[in-house]
């Protein structure tokens, strides 16, 4: 089993941490764009245009996919349905949606942690729209936060965590992490926000999908490797990577994760 995760940085870390607990003998090609990184700031067909060379240079790498995963907001929104005309219907491509939906379910009032521009953007507020209409939701535009987790930096993830947390009401009981940058920072949010704040991420629910999609390929008894591409060059894993806890798990259980 040959898996691409298409992000421009480390935010992929969490859903790949989840296929690698699902299918630890898949193999994981962690496409990452440093080169061009963040996409959140730069045009749709920008964004289309980086997705699209992520998943090729995976494709190339791999020698073909069984799957093209994108644990990105952004480019899911603008990128997933090029992808699809290039990849399906013989890969699936699995993109991302914030969990608003699940989060709406405990009745609110809830939040929803996103980038800026994901905050302003009419994708978000059709989310909001259709499955929370009925109850309170403060949108929380995280300024910076996903570029703090991106450096690994505790002092400005902290910070980061502490501007967002003071634009969320303090009756939230249920926070939508709109990015997947945030699930590497949950601790510290929950820490932040009280102890009595359910975070909602969207990561295992992403695995989930993309092993349904894939079907029940069957195992070959050896652990699966994890292999990065930085803007389409073999690469390390970011040292920034192993500061997180789902970064340490792709390292664990003989899945080193080395150059091409």
């Amino acid at each position: 089993m040959r898996i691409a995760l298409v992000d421009s940085g480390i935010g992929m870390l969490s859903t790949a941490a989840a296929l690698h607990a699902a299918r630890p003998d898949a193999d994981l090609f962690l496409s990452m764009d440093p080169d061009h990184m963040p996409w959140g700031a730069r045009t749709p067909d920008a964004v289309i245009g980086r997705a699209l060379a992520g998943a090729r240079a995976a494709w190339d790498a791999a020698g073909g996919l069984d799957a093209v995963v994108v644990p990105c907001n952004t480019a899911s929104v603008h990128g997933l349905a090029r992808l699809r005309e290039v990849f399906e219907p013989s890969v699936p491509v699995i993109g991302t949606v914030p969990a608003i939906k699940p989060a709406a379910r405990s009745g609110g009032p809830i939040a929803v942690w996103s980038t800026v521009a994901t905050t302003r953007s009419g994708y978000q507020r059709r989310l909001v729209e259709t499955f929370a209409q009925d109850i309170e939701v403060t949108p929380v535009a995280c300024a910076g936060l996903a570029e703090a987790v991106e450096s690994a930096d505790p002092r400005e993830v902290a910070d980061a965590v502490s501007y967002a947390a003071g634009l969320t009401p303090g009756n939230v009981r249920a926070v939508v992490l709109g990015c997947t940058h945030y699930d590497l920072v949950g601790e510290e949010i929950v820490g932040a926000l009280g102890q009595d704040v359910a975070l909602h991420t969207a990561a295992h629910a992403v695995a989930a999908q993309a092993l349904r999609r894939v079907g029940d390929l069957p195992h070959h008894g050896r652990p699966g490797r994890v292999r990065v591409l930085a803007s389409g060059r073999p690469a390390e894993l970011p040292a920034a990577a192993l500061t997180y806890p789902a970064g340490r798990s792709l390292m664990a259980q003989g899945s080193p994760a080395r150059s091409l």
